[in-house]
């Protein structure tokens, strides 16, 4: 008896610890370049916040430095397979120094405000092979150069496929109704990540990935071509820390972009 006893109450005690440690799912998007078709469960909210996102564009007449601080996404678990999101830029500040005469000029503004929403159409944990649609919106809050000044459009489809229980395999394609750079009209952009992410435990990933971004704007047509890796850290259930660093792999992109942050689930 007292032994039945004793195992009975360490089951007590254990399984509320254990629930706490799984917690709802957590399946943060940053600091990927791609997207994966997990949703937030219902009645839950993660939270992704870049810290800081710096990029540097040089040519041979001008070197541009972006500075994002604080850029966060809200995603809203509203059904068994579908979640609300909500991105928002509150400032960026753009230094431009023209390479021949010296001259600086700074602008700081506020960014734009994009909501979308993901429906998942397999698997909505992420696991095995997972796919999602998701389209969105971007509302005109913000100025140029950090906003775009009007509204643009864009669908984007995720898919996933675990190689095997480490190794996971993503492509992410987007079509979007980009706005024009002179703040008037819409063009067609289309970008293409491929995603080879590892889990070096269960606390630690890692992650290498290429984009290829084709932009029609009417005053110019670029392809953007990037390389990036990055990394996260889970200290604890339900809190991610991470990293990125990307290259340009051609003159029209951007030369370096370093970024971090920290994502949560509540």
């Amino acid at each position: 008896m007292i032994h039945r006893l004793a195992a009975l109450a360490a089951f007590l005690v254990a399984t509320p610890a254990l629930a706490q440690e799984e917690g709802p799912r957590f399946c943060p998007n940053r600091p990927s370049l791609g997207e994966s078709g997990c949703v937030t469960e219902p009645g839950h909210v993660q939270l992704e916040v870049t810290a800081l996102d710096w990029q540097l564009d040089r040519t041979p007449d001008q070197r541009e430095d972006t500075v994002i601080a604080g850029d966060f996404q809200v995603r809203l678990g509203v059904t068994p397979t579908g979640e609300l999101q909500v991105d928002w830029t509150p400032y960026g500040h753009v230094r431009t120094r023209d390479r021949l005469t010296g001259e600086i000029e700074r602008a700081g503004r506020v960014g734009d405000v994009q909501v979308g929403w993901r429906q998942n159409l397999r698997n909505p944990d992420g696991k095995g092979l997972s796919f999602a649609l998701e389209p969105s919106v971007t509302l005109p809050v913000g100025r140029t150069p950090v906003g775009d000044g009007t509204w643009s459009a864009g669908v984007v489809l995720p898919v996933t496929y675990d190689l095997n229980d480490k190794l996971n395999l993503g492509l992410t394609s987007e079509a979007d109704a980009q706005a024009n750079e002179s703040g008037h009209g819409r063009h067609f952009a289309a970008l293409e990540t491929v995603t080879l992410s590892y889990d070096l435990s269960d606390a630690f990933n890692v992650a290498a990935e290429v984009q290829v971004v084709q932009d029609n704007d009417p005053t110019e047509h670029v392809t953007q071509a990037v390389a990036a890796g990055s990394f996260g850290w889970q200290p604890r259930q339900g809190m991610q820390l991470n990293a990125l660093a990307g290259v340009g792999l051609n003159r029209d992109t951007p030369d370096v972009r370093l970024l971090t942050g920290a994502s949560f689930v509540f």
